[in-house]
């Protein structure tokens, strides 16, 4: 599977609306379930911000859609998405 982002790249998490801006720090090797083997190409480390803590974790790239705007990663207030019926 191709790589579908390069470190320094800013992601979120697909299908949610108040998911953070985290920044691409690497790709990390993991081990596949099905098969046992380790892959490096799938599995991403990610950083973000949250009330002046640094937070990482990693996530499979299918489940990254990657942000137009960058810059940011200090900023911790995310605002509510508002919702108007008219």
């Amino acid at each position: 599977m191709p790589r579908k982002f390069k470190p320094g790249d800013w992601v979120k998490v697909k299908g949610k609306l108040t998911a953070p801006k985290m920044q691409v720090i690497q790709y990390v090797p993991r081990k596949d379930r099905l098969f046992g083997m380790v892959n490096t190409d799938r599995y991403l480390e990610c950083v973000w911000y949250k009330n002046g803590e640094r937070k990482s974790k990693v996530y499979h790239q299918n489940k990254l859609i990657k942000v137009i705007e960058t810059g940011g990663l200090f900023q911790t207030f995310i605002p509510t998405p508002k919702l108007s019926i008219t």
